[in-house]
């Protein structure tokens, strides 16, 4: 079955990147000049997701409103002849069909799909978190897509990170000179991690992990984890995957460092500004 749809967790207050997440959303922070969650949706489009179910809660509505037309904005970049910046705007309304619907009361990254399977009942889909960025030549939801459709195997996006960090992230233990995922260790010791394998926010998922989600019980910090049922499913004898990113690297934005570092990443990169900004650099601090 083709994978058509994403579900994408943007209830997070952000409480780290306070104040600048009082009034506006995080995922809505620009990296130069798009948002975080523009970015997101944009590397689902390419994967050919047409359906993005936005999990959202009451201050989110900025966001909502960019994924929206914005027809008095529109008249006057028509009138004022800006008909780069028109179309840009017009394009990112009709992008895909956006679906928005409010997270439930429990805590936990594995509410938003419960809020959401009504509408992903019996199909495979792609679960993202919107403050997620994976930086690559061809959209990582892209080649996981790909993959999926080639060998129908549920998987999870990781990314090896130096063996000091693994106390920061869940740790994939795999089964022997396989991708395939044994178990999930959440921020093991250095000296007791199973792998260097991080797991970050891009999944393939399908009814099957729903159900275990259902009767998952509550975990760490009293809230509901993807990763625990990804586990119990394992435990139960069904196959799960780890994906490694090809030609790119995950990058994570929700704290003001590491915000910073993938801001800098695509500023770098960028054909319009990315030479003066490396030049800015060498003479600020070489």
């Amino acid at each position: 079955m083709k994978i058509k749809k994403a579900i994408v967790a943007v209830a997070g207050s952000g409480t780290r990147l306070l104040p600048a997440t009082k009034s506006m959303p995080k995922e809505m922070l620009p990296i130069i000049d798009k948002p975080i969650i523009q970015l997101v949706v944009e590397e689902l489009v390419e994967a050919g997701i047409e359906d993005i179910i936005l999990v959202t809660k009451w201050d989110k509505k900025p966001l909502e409103d960019h994924f929206d037309h914005s027809w008095a904005l529109e008249h006057d970049l028509k009138q004022s002849g800006k008909n780069d910046a028109l179309k840009e705007i017009k394009r990112i309304a009709e992008m895909a069909n956006f679906i928005y619907v409010r997270q439930g009361p429990r805590y936990g990254n594995g509410v938003p799909v419960l809020s959401a399977k009504s509408l992903v009942r019996n199909e495979p889909f792609v679960f993202v978190w919107g403050d997620d960025l994976v930086k690559s030549k061809v959209s990582f939801t892209k080649q996981m897509v790909e993959d999926y459709e080639k060998t129908g195997h549920l998987m999870i996006g990781v990314q090896e990170v130096p063996k000091e960090q693994v106390v920061r992230y869940g740790i994939v233990k795999l089964k022997q000179g396989t991708m395939q995922i044994e178990g999930i260790v959440e921020k093991p010791s250095v000296e007791e991690t199973p792998s260097r394998y991080a797991d970050f926010g891009r999944m393939i998922l399908n009814q099957d992990i729903i159900s275990v989600l259902e009767n998952t019980p509550l975990g760490k910090g009293k809230e509901l984890w993807i990763t625990d049922a990804i586990q119990k499913y394992v435990e139960q004898g069904g196959e799960f995957y780890a994906k490694k990113v090809e030609d790119g690297e995950w990058l994570t934005t929700g704290d003001p460092l590491n915000y910073l570092k993938a801001t800098m990443k695509y500023a770098i990169e960028r054909e319009d500004i990315g030479e003066e900004l490396r030049k800015f650099f060498q003479n600020q601090f070489c």
